[in-house]
């Protein structure tokens, strides 16, 4: 450090400056103002003020190399900050690019541009639109402005991340493909039972065109939709997906996707796992062949009678693992009320062979029951104004209203007469704690249960598209644009999927994602970065996880450099 001077000859001021690096160049820093003659007088008292300074910078330049590490920063509160000068950035993004570059994505895009004439950089607005998609989500456009808040910023235009989206989308099927290989040298990969499911994503627009088309919302909203399906593995990480147009029916989007993952994946031997709806006779003999196998929910209701009197039977329950038979109404309410019980027998449905099997649990029957009196509650509501009752949807609680045109005893009614179905409730309550799904598999009836369990988490896949990564409303109007928005939500979902289960799956995921979004430094030039974010158990687990930690005091721009080349190295 050394004393300097500026200013007049007659009213000079000083200063204590050091040099410092920053980048390739050298500059010059001010460590701390000393201010006027009269100023120093003040502080030095009777001593001479240019000796007291010329001191003092000793006494400073000797504290820093004995602090070694140790940074002495000083702040003024009379001085501005400097104008457009960034003072913070977020380092949480960079637990994602960590597993990003592991996954090979940099030379997935190095492969696709090799192929096309374009100047701008895919990899960066590639990185930019995955890593925004889960910590600033929002608008193509937003996304780039919110991304400056990254310790690295994108070098792109936004006109270039719209032509860039079109690359996307053309190359969707090879992104895919090679991102599911890449992803087998990184996170072992359950694919023996892949699990399957659809969701749709509204647009805010109020005519359809040729892709966005109007179809039944899930979230009941009257806007052109389109279609997502979606595989993933048994651990919850996605294996491949497919957008089509909001008006199709779901069922025969499955095959097409199998097909692609028999030819891309090298994969033909799995069991496919869905819900009702998809469960249509066609996709259920597709996966009855070469090896394939399949397990699907199965609606009570929908089976002949003879079957449901088999479901719905007092006897013949058992447990996993024990060789009595129970009665259902014999169950001890608070012993029983965790266990899940289970009958099951061959049928030939559809001209296929099939293993049903149905499973009782008194929590279940308790939850069912709870909602249906809720209904039930809403239900009278509508009996006491008969004039707000319309068109009567699924599960909605007009369908416990009913209305009849004569008395009791058969005799016309003057006033039509509203009143809960009694008939109706009593009917729905038959089903109460009951599930039931079908299979070809000659497995043990509880290894069925356990695969069909897992199911929830491909709805936790759409939930975390939709609530956390807000992968709607979707703001492009393109189909080749909107199939790309939907290529970076599934990748940004990859890499989440991965670093949940790098964290072996000990925190939830709104804390994950959370406090990669807090993770913000302070910057300080010339001498490092200050972390701005709260130490947590979850910070510490993702310093472990991933070998380098951000939550020193001060983390010098030479360390962080490091942690940069880390986070971007070759992991394959």
């Amino acid at each position: 450090m050394k004393l300097t001077c500026s200013g007049s000859k007659n009213s000079p001021t000083y200063y204590v400056q050091k040099s410092i690096r920053i980048g390739s160049r050298t500059t010059t820093k001010t460590v701390e103002r000393l201010g006027s003659i009269d100023e120093i007088k003040a502080r030095c008292g009777d001593a001479d003020p240019i000796e007291w300074a010329k001191e003092y910078t000793k006494k400073l330049t000797l504290a820093e190399k004995e602090s070694k590490s140790g940074i002495l920063i000083k702040y003024s509160a009379s001085m501005l900050i400097d104008k457009n000068v960034r003072r913070s950035c977020n380092v949480g993004y960079l637990f994602l690019q960590d597993i990003y570059y592991s996954l090979g994505l940099d030379k997935i895009c190095s492969e696709i541009s090799g192929r096309y004439r374009f100047g701008y950089d895919l990899n960066s607005i590639l990185s930019m639109l995955v890593f925004s998609r889960v910590l600033i989500p929002g608008s193509k456009r937003s996304s780039l402005n919110d991304s400056q808040t990254f310790l690295e910023q994108p070098a792109c235009d936004l006109h270039q991340i719209y032509r860039a989206l079109e690359v996307i989308s053309r190359e969707n099927d090879f992104f895919q493909s090679e991102l599911y290989k890449n992803s087998l040298l990184v996170a072992d990969r359950k694919k023996e039972v892949l699990y399957y499911d659809c969701t749709n994503y509204y647009f805010e627009i109020e005519d359809e065109d040729g892709f966005r088309k109007y179809g039944g919302s899930k979230e009941h909203r009257p806007n052109p939709i389109v279609q997502m399906g979606l595989f993933m593995d048994a651990d919850g990480i996605p294996l491949s997906f497919s957008v089509f147009s909001g008006n199709e029916n779901e069922q025969p989007s499955m095959t097409p996707l199998e097909h692609k993952i028999i030819r891309d994946f090298d994969a033909s031997d799995f069991i496919v796992c869905t819900d009702a709806g998809l469960s249509s006779a066609a996709n259920r003999k597709f996966n009855s062949i070469q090896g394939r196998g399949f397990v699907t929910a199965q609606s009570i209701k929908k089976l002949k009678g003879f079957l449901q009197e088999f479901c719905l039977s007092d006897d013949g329950w058992h447990l996993p693992e024990d060789g009595r038979s129970y009665k259902l109404s014999e169950l001890d309410e608070k012993e029983d009320l965790e266990k899940v019980f289970f009958k099951d027998r061959w049928i030939n449905e559809d001209g296929l062979e099939q293993h049903l099997v149905v499973t009782y649990s008194i929590k279940y029957h308790k939850y069912q029951q709870s909602v249906r009196e809720r209904q039930i509650e809403r239900a009278r509501k509508y009996v006491g104004s008969p004039s707000s009752l319309n068109k009567k949807k699924a599960n909605d609680p007009k369908r416990f209203v009913v209305q009849e045109h004569c008395t009791c005893d058969g005799e016309a009614a003057a006033t039509t007469i509203t009143s809960l179905d009694q008939t109706q409730i009593d009917e729905e309550a038959k089903y109460d704690g009951l599930y039931a799904v079908c299979t070809n598999l000659e497995y043990p009836a509880s290894d069925i249960i356990k695969i069909n369990q897992k199911r929830w988490k491909i709805e936790e896949c759409f939930r975390i598209m939709k609530s956390e990564f807000k992968a709607r409303p979707v703001y492009l109007s393109r189909k080749d644009r909107i199939t790309a928005h939907f290529t970076t939500c599934f990748m940004a979902l990859v890499i989440y999927r991965i670093l949940e289960k790098k964290l072996n799956g000990a925190f939830t995921c709104e804390d994950i994602i959370s406090t990669l979004r807090s993770m913000d430094m302070m910057i300080v030039s010339g001498e490092g970065y200050i972390p701005a974010y709260t130490r947590t158990d979850l910070t510490d687990a993702l310093h472990d996880t991933f070998g380098f930690r951000t939550d020193y005091q001060i983390t010098s721009p030479k360390n962080m450099r490091k942690i940069l080349n880390l986070t971007k190295r070759n992991q394959k």
